[in-house]
């Protein structure tokens, strides 16, 4: 069961989300903000507020909002990350 661990809200509409597999990607959702729960997101101060559910293992909105997190998984591009400084 795909689950989100992990969010950081990076830019405008963009998120970096941690999935429960360790994958890590970036995901710019300025496409998906429309219909009456997410047209509220819009305002980047709101859609920056996003948080990990852990009860429901995705990213929710203070309005209620939230994404499901199989989809998410299957958009995000994928990000390289490394403990390791002389590795980047």
């Amino acid at each position: 069961m795909v689950r989100i661990t992990g969010v950081e809200h990076r830019s405008g509409y963009e998120l970096r989300l941690t999935f429960n597999d360790g994958r890590v990607g970036d995901i710019d959702l300025a496409e998906e903000l429309w219909g009456e729960m997410f047209e509220p997101l819009q305002d980047v101060s709101l859609f920056s507020r996003v948080e990990v559910d852990s009860a429901l293992g995705t990213v929710v909105w203070p309005n209620g909002a939230d994404l499901d997190p199989e989809s998410l998984y299957e958009a995000v591009r994928p990000v390289q990350r490394s403990s390791d400084p002389a590795a980047a």
